[in-house]
């Protein structure tokens, strides 16, 4: 895969003219315009498609990459956005419009980048600062190529915060009770709603590869085929959206919570992660007999020396720790091995073409646009640092200890120290993140949970 392309870029009335027709040749009514924020989730607007024709692009307020997940604001968001609290212009990326499948009247969806009234990237959109790690690997002649693997759940629907999750009855009318890891049939239970998923992303363009049942009842995993990393983004970021609408035209939601049950495992996102040179050629190949090369060692050191301070992205809400500390399988440590799970940094066996690393340590409430930047950024920092791995590790690595952030506030707090990360992830926005979270994590703890008024009311 090469990084550079010998085409001239689309001029943006080039672009405008191919987008309108587009949109007419379909018939289009509406235009959804998405902006992934700094949850992951889908902001924007939704205007006529003559709007759209004549109208190109639209505007957003930049508070809304300053915003918590309950939809207050960190104490000091006057000082994160700009004092008028101003608008960014929205530009569409031609190269991810899609039908919304799901919707009655022939609708399009377009994601949108962030930039400000002088044309630059907003620094504080996710999709912006993913591309500023892309051109810092580009501008050494390198390409990363990423493949994730997404965990969700299938459960009954809940109306009542206060109520426990459950897993929603299969085909058979009962709910899963055993672990079905692997099973064929266990997934079948589920045909009706993945039938729908699988029909919705054909017509979106997702090429979701593989499915299979997780441990967990009612747990699935759903792997994407390598591609470039802004292109995976894009589509875990649709996917999500789709998955949660496939399931609730059938009555159940799908969750991408960390920790969504107390007996069950955790849901993951894991990232498989390679490196290409300017002629496509994988530079983590070994030659000469080793096994991989110099390059693959100090990737795995860059991983190894950073993963720690970039914990708040792989794991970005207060939910996401319980995976961590209570998860079967969830990595604790950054130990890394040959084919080893019990490794937050399993290196699979393969051709040596595709020697690659499979970082484990993102939930799959990550947003994956910040997830993907932040592992390719501590890669990248390895590769310019030379810094050299540990040995791998042919045993547990449950035995080697938790060495990683066990709450949100612990992983801010090594995140805002640490300047190799926010240089190249851009300072503004990881101060704007980290109080964001840490306003999260203000609101998490006001909440007197039911264990609380249970055990400790009349016994301390």
């Amino acid at each position: 895969m090469s990084t550079r392309s010998t085409r001239r870029k689309p001029s943006p009335e080039q672009q405008e003219s191919s987008l309108r027709r587009w949109l007419k040749e379909r018939r289009i009514t509406e235009v959804e315009c998405l902006v992934p924020d700094i949850t992951g989730n889908a902001r924007g607007k939704i205007i006529p498609a003559d709007k759209f024709s004549h109208d190109y692009g639209t505007r957003l307020p930049e508070g809304i990459f300053a915003t918590t997940v309950t939809g207050e604001y960190p104490d000091d968001y006057d000082e994160l956005v700009s004092p008028s609290d101003s608008d960014m212009l929205l530009r569409p990326d031609p190269d991810t419009v899609r039908m919304v499948p799901w919707a009655t009247d022939p609708t399009a969806q377009i994601i949108h980048d962030c930039v400000t009234k002088d044309g630059q990237p907003h620094e504080l959109a996710p999709r912006n600062v993913l591309r500023r790690v892309l051109d810092e690997y580009a501008s050494e002649g390198l390409q990363p190529v990423v493949a994730p693997e997404l965990e969700f759940f299938l459960v009954q629907k809940n109306t009542d915060p206060d109520f426990p999750l459950l897993p929603p009855a299969g085909r058979n009318g009962r709910p899963e009770t055993a672990r079905q890891a692997y099973s064929i049939d266990a997934v079948n239970e589920f045909d009706p709603i993945l039938d729908l998923m699988y029909d919705y992303c054909d017509a979106m363009r997702l090429d979701v590869d593989t499915l299979i049942h997780e441990s967990g009842a009612a747990q699935l995993e759903v792997n994407f085929t390598h591609a470039g990393a802004l292109s995976l983004a894009d589509q875990v970021f649709l996917f999500k959206r789709t998955m949660r609408e496939a399931a609730l035209r059938h009555g159940v939601y799908a969750t991408f919570l960390a920790k969504p049950m107390e007996t069950e495992p955790g849901s993951a996102m894991h990232i498989h992660q390679s490196v290409v040179d300017g002629k496509g050629r994988n530079v983590f190949t070994g030659h000469g007999g080793a096994r991989h090369s110099p390059a693959f060692g100090h990737y795995l050191g860059g991983l190894q020396a950073y993963v720690p301070m970039a914990m708040a992205f792989f794991a970005p809400n207060v939910n996401s720790y319980r995976r961590l500390m209570f998860g079967e399988v969830s990595p604790i440590n950054v130990e890394w091995g040959y084919d080893n799970r019990t490794c937050g940094l399993r290196v699979p066996m393969d051709s040596p073409e595709n020697m690659r690393v499979e970082s484990r340590f993102a939930g799959s409430d990550a947003n994956p646009y910040l997830a993907l930047a932040a592992t390719l950024a501590c890669g990248l920092l390895g590769l310019r640092g030379q810094i050299e791995p540990t040995a791998p590790l042919s045993g547990s690595a449950q035995e080697h200890g938790f060495t990683l952030a066990r709450s949100l506030g612990e992983a801010l707090d090594q995140l805002e120290g640490c300047e190799p990360l926010a240089r190249l992830l851009g300072p503004r926005f990881v101060r704007a993140y980290v109080a964001v979270k840490r306003k999260e994590y203000e609101t998490f703890f006001r909440v007197i949970s039911s264990w609380e008024r249970e055990f400790l009311l009349l016994n301390v």
